[in-house]
């Protein structure tokens, strides 16, 4: 993961309520895939298991900075367990969650499809 200070100072411009919604994503990244490479974009962050692969063939997730919302989205998302069908987008693979309060936010629902991603293997198109 990135140190806090570096990545404070990117998130300066994002509004608190918003930064939180990030801070928290960041938490519960680490606690599915601590060994998950962070990878800092001018638009978001981006996560990665680097034992098997890089960002698109091994992706976890990434973070979308956004002005009014925070996307969590998910390079294979359309291959992800989604129960309750909050995963958007039209794109044939990456699917993403809009999260505008952290109030409001599915956070454990959100945990479920971070791990289920990071255990999610591209050539067989399951989560093991």
């Amino acid at each position: 993961m990135l140190p806090t200070l570096f990545l404070d100072r990117h998130l300066e411009h994002i509004r608190p309520e918003l930064r939180d919604i990030i801070l928290e994503l960041r938490n519960i990244i680490a606690s599915v895939a601590p060994n998950a490479t962070e990878t800092l974009h001018r638009w978001g962050l981006t996560y990665y298991d680097k034992e098997r692969g890089g960002p698109v063939s091994a992706g976890i997730c990434q973070i979308g900075f956004h002005q009014d919302h925070i996307r969590l989205a998910f390079i294979h998302g359309a291959f992800l367990p989604d129960p309750k069908g909050l995963l958007e987008g039209d794109r044939k693979y990456k699917r993403y969650v809009r999260i505008q309060s952290y109030e409001q936010a599915p956070w454990d629902y959100l945990k479920d499809l971070i791990t289920s991603s990071a255990h999610f293997d591209p050539y067989s198109l399951k989560v093991k």
